[in-house]
């Protein structure tokens, strides 16, 4: 990984926009800060498309779609998409109604299968609010052996489910999307942007092994110094400083580059 101060100005002004993990990167241990929020507004005022892209759920995504200067959120580790439309907030799911109800009825066997073997993990206080996926508190507000994280992630996997793991939660569905496919997906339905275009027009800041994908997918990656897991490719480059001050360190970089390089 590089640090910060190499990437490349032009590489900054040439931009469209920036998506970003929310939980120990844009968030402090699940909070934001007036200085997160206050970075994406200026990033929003700079003209960039803003984009989340989490491991929380659906219900989360509908929230922040309305709250911040986003164009939507991407959640459930990319399964479900959330975009505001002519003031109203459109649900995108690659699959319809009647298909996600009975895949939502298959992922509860399973995930009555795993607490049978696994008593001692809990779910996430969240789960209430998801669509397509379940998760686990690995450590949120408790923590998990690793082992036993790994056990489960194992069983699930021998039964046929997608496992994710994040900086606090375990994550396990029956859907195959990853964020950068979710992401890619949101650009081209919402904005009209070529997946290809995407890829190299924007920029994206993640924290976790759940980021993997879009560490890989996307030519300009970044990590906050929290940077944790064991993520298949690395970003490529790092910021200094930790959560919301790595955000906010990427955010003031990428805004002074390009306003050096302004007319």
């Amino acid at each position: 990984m590089k640090p910060l101060s190499s990437f490349a100005p032009e590489s900054a002004r040439a931009l469209l926009g920036l998506v970003f993990d929310l939980d120990d990167t844009l968030l402090d241990d699940g909070r934001l800060s007036t200085g997160a929020l206050d970075a994406l507004y200026r990033l929003s005022a700079a003209g960039l498309i803003l984009l989340g892209a989490t491991g929380r759920p659906a219900a989360w995504g509908q929230v922040l779609t309305r709250q911040w200067p986003v164009s939507g959120m991407v959640t459930e580790n990319g399964i479900i998409a959330l975009a505001q439309r002519e003031g109203r907030i459109e649900v995108l799911d690659r699959i319809d109604r009647e298909a996600r109800t009975a895949r939502r009825r298959e992922l509860g066997e399973l995930v009555a299968a795993i607490q049978a073997e696994f008593p001692d993990l809990e779910p996430s206080d969240d789960v209430m609010g998801r669509l397509a996926d379940y998760s686990f508190d690995i450590a949120e507000s408790r923590v998990v052996p690793a082992d036993r994280v790994r056990a489960a992630a194992d069983f699930a996997r021998a039964r046929g489910a997608r496992v994710v793991q994040s900086s606090i939660q375990l994550h396990v569905s029956l859907d195959a999307d990853d964020k950068a496919s979710g992401v890619v997906r949101f650009l081209r339905l919402v904005h009209g942007i070529d997946p290809t275009a995407a890829t190299y027009r924007f920029a994206f800041i993640g924290d976790s092994e759940n980021d993997a994908s879009c560490f890989a997918g996307f030519h300009h990656s970044f990590g906050v110094a929290n940077l944790r897991g064991r993520p298949s490719l690395w970003p490529r480059y790092r910021a200094a400083r930790e959560k919301s001050h790595g955000f906010i360190e990427i955010a003031d970089a990428l805004l002074g580059a390009r306003s050096r390089l302004r007319p």
